[in-house]
């Protein structure tokens, strides 16, 4: 990015750099800020198409919002731009929904959670909390006394009001009211309790007859706040929430906040817990996509097939047991390697799985790929284009569904996978059953990753010996990322120097997905929006934290 700051100097010159961090920043004026982002998206020398997180702060003296830019063009880099509200008490920011269209969902969280109002963004109103709630959770200042927010038995009033803050010539800030549905709008309710939607997710959806016109999504059923709790534990002590977001990219939301730290400390980890780790995450990922396999087949009314998924997966679980002491959260990854060596058995019972998996994945596509119901029911349905998901960030396997070659294995390699040879899994249907077959796909591959280091685990230490008993991270902010099994995970770590994080926040590849719900589903019927659900393949408590 040698030649990155001449251009960008030149498009905006109130614009400054802080150099220092890992990778370029770049402090943009918030009056600057929408004018400057059009270019950092549009302009060909940049190419900076896709929006990676969007990161809301609270400084204490000012409140503003980290983003994280990335130009697949440009070799997937990365650029941080930090934009500050003028006024820490009455704070806003422009809006980018326009140009990333993923903003929508993640400038709704942070206005939730700090307060900051999005200008001339079209639908704003909280995104996991209740409209009536008082506060903003996230603020160094806020207000937790319980009697401020008792918990509430009533229904919440008023669920469809919305509203935009628009800017008028003169620069003066107005509320516009609005509402998420028309007045005479037929809308359906789905959830937040339903057995086809895999957890507290609660969806509404306007129809026409029995055809589906706009579907909102309705977060917060499962929130825990596990962001603000962060700020009040250790780096050890927060490990463990990783495991219960994404509970079927469990090892690798982990080894992805460890990478983090990791990398803020300058730690090396050990080559044989390098491995481990790997060989640990696509065990994960097979057992993830075998249990969406066996959901989806269930959602269409295949309940065979669900359990002939779920045979296999309980070998995986075995071995995740018997190394890790447990089959859900395992809490094995930790701060500089693995907390524990692999059991004796596991090499015998990962050849085991590996030679039964090719029969099995025949048994599955004879039981359900090749079904005709299960062809109508996908092939056509959800349509994303691959322009869509760059837009909306849509990465894992929905993404490569529609044919964008956006595995963080690949474009940014961590631990060993530069080492391995592996192909990427791209389908090119940008439909459910394109995103379904990527799942069935990599579970091949990811079997053949683990067949190229299943001989060759290193002998060695399984932890690094110089991490600290207490850690602190030097000040600074550091971002990490990992292929889940849903998508591109990232941690933001931000630190004052103490001993418990400033800020973290997670950002979940689910958050995104849910974002093309109401893109996806419109014109289809509505059976059609759980198939189209079951193929994006969303975990609740990955999007509610």
């Amino acid at each position: 990015m040698s030649d990155i700051k001449e251009i960008l100097s030149g498009i905006c010159p109130e614009i400054t750099f802080t150099e220092g961090g890992e990778s370029l920043q770049v402090n943009v004026p918030e009056q600057k800020w929408h004018d400057f982002a059009r270019q950092l998206h549009d302009d060909p020398r940049l190419g900076f198409d896709l929006l990676t997180a969007v990161v809301g702060m609270d400084w204490k003296e000012s409140l503003g919002v980290m983003y994280y830019l990335t130009s697949t063009s440009r070799g997937w880099d990365i650029l941080e731009v930090k934009v500050v509200a003028d006024d820490v008490k009455d704070p806003y920011i422009h809006t980018v929904s326009d140009i990333w269209h993923v903003a929508n969902f993640q400038e709704r969280e942070v206005y939730d959670f700090f307060g900051i109002r999005f200008i001339n963004h079209p639908d704003m109103r909280r995104m996991f909390l209740r409209n009536d709630w008082v506060g903003h959770p996230l603020r160094k200042d806020y207000d937790a006394d319980p009697k401020l927010n008792p918990i509430r038995l009533d229904d919440e009033v008023n669920e469809d009001d919305t509203c935009s803050y628009v800017e008028d010539e003169k620069g003066k800030i107005k509320k516009v009211p609005g509402k998420v549905f028309a007045e005479d709008d037929y809308v359906v309710n789905f959830g937040p309790q339903h057995p086809s939607t895999h957890g507290v997710m609660r969806m509404r959806a306007s129809v026409d007859g029995e055809t589906i016109t706009k579907v909102d999504m309705m977060s917060g059923y499962i929130h825990r706040g596990i962001e603000k709790l962060s700020e009040g534990l250790t780096y050890p002590q927060i490990l463990h929430f990783t495991d219960r977001m994404d509970y079927m990219s469990a090892h690798q939301n982990r080894h992805c906040l460890c990478a983090c730290i990791e990398k803020a400390l300058g730690l090396e980890v050990p080559r044989r817990a390098q491995v481990i780790r790997v060989m640990m995450d696509e065990l994960m990922r097979i057992s993830s996509h075998l249990l969406a396999f066996g959901c989806t087949a269930m959602d269409l009314g295949g309940t065979t097939a669900f359990f002939y998924g779920f045979r296999e997966r309980e070998q995986v679980l075995d071995i995740f047991e018997k190394t890790c002491g447990a089959r859900m959260s395992m809490n094995y990854n930790v701060i500089g390697g693995v907390i524990a060596d692999l059991h004796p058995d596991f090499v015998k019972d990962v050849k085991a799985l590996l030679a039964i998996m090719p029969e099995r994945l025949k048994e599955y596509h004879k039981l359900f790929t090749g079904n005709i119901i299960a062809q109508n029911r996908l092939k056509g349905v959800g349509m994303l284009s691959k322009e869509d998901a760059i837009n909306y960030a849509i990465t894992g396997p929905s993404g490569r569904g529609s044919n964008w070659s956006c595995d963080c294995r690949k474009v940014r390699p961590y631990a060993v996978y530069s080492e391995l040879k592996f192909d990427e899994v791209l389908e090119t249907g940008c439909d459910s059953f394109a995103r379904y077959m990527v799942r069935m796909r990599e579970i091949e591959t990811s079997c053949q990753i683990l067949e190229q280091l299943v001989d060759n685990i290193p002998a060695g230490d399984i932890r690094a010996l110089n991490v600290p008993k207490i850690i602190k991270l030097p000040a600074g902010h550091w971002y990490q990322q990992v292929e889940a099994s849903r998508g591109t995970f990232g941690v933001y770590i931000e630190s004052d120097g103490q001993k418990n994080p400033y800020r973290v926040h997670f950002q979940s590849p689910c958050f995104n997905l849910i974002g093309v719900m109401d893109l996806c589903c419109q014109g289809h019927m509505i059976a059609d929006l759980i198939t189209i659900g079951a193929a994006l393949d969303f975990v609740i408590p990955d999007i509610d934290r």
